[in-house]
């Protein structure tokens, strides 16, 4: 495989991407820093293929991503393969308002052929290629220039890995049968709703204190204003609040500036300031949440009780059976959730009783619900069995020995 030097220059850029575009598949990983800002700082690219392989230097002055995003946004006939690549195609659409499409991540396909449930990059390497990662590099500043031949080399080693391991993968999932198992996991990853950033959603990722409409209006008040405030300055969220904090004031909110000083999470200075005065005017304006935008109640079903938390525990436990017996990852088939929903009587809106889900786990898991399936153990191994197929096989055993010869 051929090794461009770093890419710093747009004509190279666009002629890496003017062949990579005849390829069936580019394997991507990006480098970022983003530990203080709010935005991701991109820093590195790589992208190989099975032939060639570059990293591209994003903060080199005059460079014009413009080709690569253009691949990996634009052309559908090329794969873009990554591995567990939310941050990677959350940087591509912060960038461009696209995500990379068509897509495939090897971390949510290895839970379709094995029972892994999140492999890191250095075992899926060691489990495909038999190789150990060098992870001297790992925690480096990428922001950092120059950038040092060891760093380079380490960065372009998670692409041209990754270009030789998906081939391999790809053959196994054609021989299992069960490509099709990830088309709605890609599909999600690949959904650019996932990663459009609505602060007046903000309210959403904080753990509501409750369902009263006036402080549900108040925290998604102050958590779209802190979210803006975040974006003007590029400094994390929790610099400015952390969750806790606003789920607090959303609770019990201050009746003057003065009292913000008293607020667990905030300075002092915030008494005074003017950042304070602009929390404090956001709070003044907060209106009840609307009917419509209130959270929905959990699903209800029969309560849970003893005795459902006692089904639950039996899904479980027949998950992590079937998931064995198939060597498929468990978080594929079925969340721990959904398993207490449906022992609590729900059988709505669960995707383990939709389309391949259903087939290979979601029919077992209601006939255990209903009382049609039960638990044996044959040869020491705990297994699952039909209560219809139990009693039929009983029956025939008592007729074979009732129609036996006596003597």
């Amino acid at each position: 495989m051929k090794i461009h030097p770093l890419i710093t220059k747009t004509e190279d850029l666009a002629d890496l991407c003017a062949r990579l575009a005849k390829s069936d598949f580019v394997a991507v990983d990006t480098e970022f820093m983003r530990e203080n800002t709010y935005w991701p700082e991109l820093c590195l690219v790589q992208i190989a293929d099975t032939e060639e392989a570059a990293a591209i230097d994003p903060l080199a002055p005059g460079l014009d991503l413009k080709p690569l995003w253009d691949l990996l946004t634009d052309n559908e006939d090329v794969l873009k393969v990554f591995h567990a690549g939310g941050q990677d195609v959350e940087i591509v659409f912060n960038f461009t308002g696209r995500t990379p499409h068509p897509i495939f991540d090897t971390q949510i396909a290895m839970m379709a052929i094995s029972q892994s449930e999140q492999i890191g990059y250095s075992n899926l390497v060691e489990s495909w290629q038999g190789l150990t990662i060098d992870k001297g590099a790992r925690f480096t500043d990428w922001s950092r220039r120059p950038l040092t031949d060891r760093q380079i080399e380490y960065a372009i080693g998670d692409v041209t890995h990754l270009s030789k391991i998906f081939p391999k993968m790809l053959k196994r999932l054609i021989k299992t049968r069960r490509g099709e198992w990830l088309d709605q996991e890609m599909e999600k990853l690949a959904d650019p709703e996932h990663y459009r950033n609505d602060p007046g959603q903000a309210w959403k990722r904080i753990k509501a204190p409750g369902r009263n409409p006036q402080v549900l209006g108040r925290l998604k008040a102050i958590s779209e204003w802190r979210e803006v405030e975040a974006q003007g300055k590029n400094i994390p969220r929790g610099r400015i609040a952390r969750d806790e904090t606003l789920a607090d004031i959303a609770s019990h909110p201050p009746k003057t500036q003065a009292d913000l000083a008293k607020v667990r999470g905030l300075s002092q200075g915030w008494k005074d300031n003017d950042i304070g005065r602009r929390l404090m005017n956001v709070l003044a304006k907060a209106e009840p949440m609307s009917d419509e935008e209130m959270p929905p109640r959990a699903p209800r079903g029969a309560p849970l009780g003893k005795e459902g938390a006692l089904v639950a525990d039996l899904l479980k436990l027949l998950l992590k059976i079937r998931a064995r017996e198939i060597d498929a990852a468990s978080r594929l088939l079925a969340r721990s959730e959904e398993l207490e929903l449906l022992a609590a009587g729900v059988r709505k809106n669960l995707s383990l009783l939709e389309g391949w889900r259903y087939e290979v786990f979601g029919r077992d898991a209601l006939d255990l619900v209903e009382g049609k399936l039960a638990f044996a153990v044959e040869n020491g191994k705990l297994k699952m069995t039909h209560v219809d197929d139990a009693a039929k096989a009983a029956a025939a055993v008592e007729a074979d020995t009732e129609d036996a010869p006596e003597g």
